[in-house]
């Protein structure tokens, strides 16, 4: 699709305000997240503002497991040999799921995979 280039700049100020990510934006609009991320950059550069470096992602525990992510080390302190085991299996299993570009939201019924590229990883 074309877009009139105040419809390219408004899609980016949504992406630049942390509306949208550039994947949700590219899903939304029907266009790729490169597309999106130059969308981006185009109202950055038309209004003059600095880089962003992305928002703050909240993977790990807190988003696969019941449990809160430990915050500091006291909370490692305090855990069982058993839940610092399963604390360990759960980020390296975040990570595999991160390297392959999607993660999992939820448990259970409620489970919601989340992609973060549309092209097959194998």
């Amino acid at each position: 699709m074309k877009y009139t280039k105040e419809q390219r700049l408004d899609i980016g100020k949504r992406i630049y305000d942390g509306e949208i990510s550039r994947y949700e934006a590219a899903e939304e609009y029907g266009i790729s997240d490169q597309t999106a991320r130059d969308y981006m950059r185009q109202y950055r550069d038309a209004n003059k503002l600095p880089p962003k470096f992305g928002r703050p992602r909240t993977y790990g525990l807190a988003k696969v497991s019941p449990k809160p992510a430990p915050n500091g080390i006291e909370d490692y302190e305090s855990m069982t040999k058993e839940e610092l085991i399963d604390a360990l299996i759960m980020a390296r299993i975040n990570e595999a799921r991160l390297k392959k570009g999607y993660m999992v939201e939820g448990v259970g019924a409620e489970k919601k995979v989340i992609r973060f590229v549309k092209k097959n990883t194998k």
